[in-house]
Order: structure tokens, then C-alpha cells, then sequence
């Protein structure tokens, strides 16, 4: 597969709804399975995926998804720029209809023309999760893996890989 295309949003969703019946079959199965080794087998497939991926390609996360971010992520980010916290809320965020705070405007505030983020080490924390396929009990997370294959290369890769694993060795 040609990992350069990926990163090309509209190609990466039209590929990913393509396959989404597939991979929401081999979902289904990997549920009603209940793995105990889901966890090891995500984290095993997520490192050997972002050995090929280069998310600064990318950036489909930060022009596209706006992450929640908490109470404890403002008080970082408005420590590290130097402004109040009611500054930081009034000038970059808005309340959603989950009632979380999030950024006004997509692409983020703080995604660089070069796809750096200017304040990576102080990002919020849904930001240093995504795309979350490393995380522990993967077994709540799949429908998330799912949804976010239609932004995420690396996810998208990792569940190709996924539906190639027979179900029954998957432990």
C-alpha cells in the first residue's frame, strides 16, 4: 500500500469507508472473542505501524479533530504562553455540546505551516493519546480505532493488519 497517498484526508477517508464493512465484521468478531492479549497484540501492531509513519506528513489529527480539552490541560497551556487562564478560554476555546471545552477553530491554533505543534510538549492530553491504539483494555477502544482509521493513517494500517490475523490467534 502506498503509505504517501494515506496522508491525503479525502483519499484516506474514501479508502477507509470502503473497507469499513470489513473491518467493523472483524471488530465484531475480536468483541465477542474478548482477547486477554488485545492489549500486547494493539501495542506490537501500533509500534511496527509508526515505524513507517510520519505523522509531520500528516497532521490530519490537528486540521481535523478537535481533541477535549481539561481543565488541568488550560492551566499548562496558559502557564507555558504566559496568560491567564480566562484569557487562554476566551481567545482559543469554545464549550461543545458535551459541555468540553475545545478549540474555536480547526485546524488547532497551534498546528505550525511545517506541521509541528508550538506547544507539544505542553499539549493537551486527549492530543498525546491519539490515536489511542496503544492504549490498555483496546477492547472498549475498538469502535474508536474504527472511526479514527478515516483520519489516521497509522490507525488505518493497524486495523488492515488486524483483519489479516486469522480470529482464531488472536488470543
Amino acid at each position: 500500500m502506498d503509505i504517501e497517498k494515506l496522508y491525503n484526508i479525502q483519499y484516506l477517508r474514501d479508502l477507509a469507508k470502503s473497507y469499513h464493512n470489513d473491518s467493523k465484521k472483524k471488530i465484531k468478531k475480536i468483541k465477542a472473542k474478548k482477547p486477554r492479549q488485545l492489549d500486547v497484540l494493539f501495542k506490537n501492531l501500533h509500534q511496527k505501524t509508526f515505524e513507517k509513519i510520519d505523522c509531520l506528513k500528516c497532521a490530519n489529527c490537528c486540521k481535523g479533530l478537535g481533541p477535549r480539552v481539561s481543565d488541568k490541560d488550560i492551566e499548562r497551556l496558559s502557564k507555558y504562553l504566559k496568560i491567564k487562564t480566562t484569557a487562554f478560554i476566551d481567545d482559543y476555546l469554545k464549550v461543545d455540546e458535551d459541555n468540553d471545552y475545545v478549540f474555536k477553530e480547526m485546524p488547532c491554533p497551534f498546528l505550525a505551516p511545517d506541521n509541528y505543534c508550538i506547544v507539544y510538549e505542553n499539549r493537551p492530553k486527549a492530543c498525546r493519546d491519539y490515536p489511542h491504539t496503544d492504549h490498555t483494555k483496546m477492547i472498549k477502544h475498538l469502535n474508536l480505532a474504527l472511526k479514527n482509521s478515516e483520519t489516521c493513517p497509522a490507525v488505518f494500517l493497524i486495523i488492515e493488519e488486524l483483519k489479516l490475523i486469522p480470529i482464531n490467534d488472536i488470543k
